[in-house]
């Protein structure tokens, strides 16, 4: 667990690189997209009595996974031993919160999260536990979508001439294949799923 999520968080500085060189100095609002994250998590769940709705628990795991980014980028910023952050990190995601209801468990965290100005990790953990998602899940589909945020960079994301559907499916639903078929302990599985989304790219 512990070297997993020290390979999350180099790979997140190297995407946040990516984005903005100067990102640190930029002080961006990590919690603001945390909290907005949360209020898309919700939409995925299913909140309106007045209508039917089936609760998305796929898209619920991938909200997760985005805000597991802003708040790993978040606590970077922080503090600068990152072993001081995996430290931190994992002694509070041992320590998850104590609600029962997976509406409520969101709205606590963004409550939490907007008071604080940052998240904690514990209403993090409380979530994972409602959607009976482990840490190797979260790994595997937040390597799995850092290397789609990577690939988009490379295919032209920021002038606007990326493709996001091929084949009649986005590609978060292409990433969603590749994962099924892919070992996440494998040595080059970062390189495997880059190169399974190359593949099925339009040329």
């Amino acid at each position: 667990m512990k070297n997993k999520l020290e390979i999350m968080l180099d790979m997140q500085e190297a995407m946040n690189s990516r984005v903005n060189a100067e990102w640190r100095q930029a002080k961006s609002e990590w919690y603001r997209a945390i909290w907005t994250e949360c209020a898309e998590m919700l939409e995925h769940y299913g909140w309106k009595w007045w209508k039917h709705q089936q609760p998305d628990l796929d898209q619920v795991r991938l909200e997760l996974v985005d805000i597991f980014h802003f708040a790993m980028s978040d606590y970077l910023l922080r503090e600068v031993d990152k072993a001081a952050v995996v430290e931190r990190i994992l002694s509070e995601l041992s320590k998850p919160g104590k609600e029962t209801d997976i509406p409520r468990a969101i709205e606590v965290m963004a409550q939490s999260t907007i008071a604080n100005r940052m998240m904690h990790f514990s209403d993090f953990a409380n979530l994972l536990q409602l959607i009976d998602m482990d840490f190797d899940q979260l790994y595997r589909l937040y390597v799995g979508k850092n290397v789609l945020n990577f690939f988009r960079q490379d295919h032209g994301y920021k002038d606007g001439s990326y493709i996001k559907v091929w084949n009649d499916l986005e590609d978060n639903e292409h990433l969603t294949e590749l994962l099924n078929d892919l070992d996440s302990d494998s040595v080059d599985f970062k390189e495997s799923v880059y190169q399974g989304l190359l593949s099925r790219y339009p040329s």
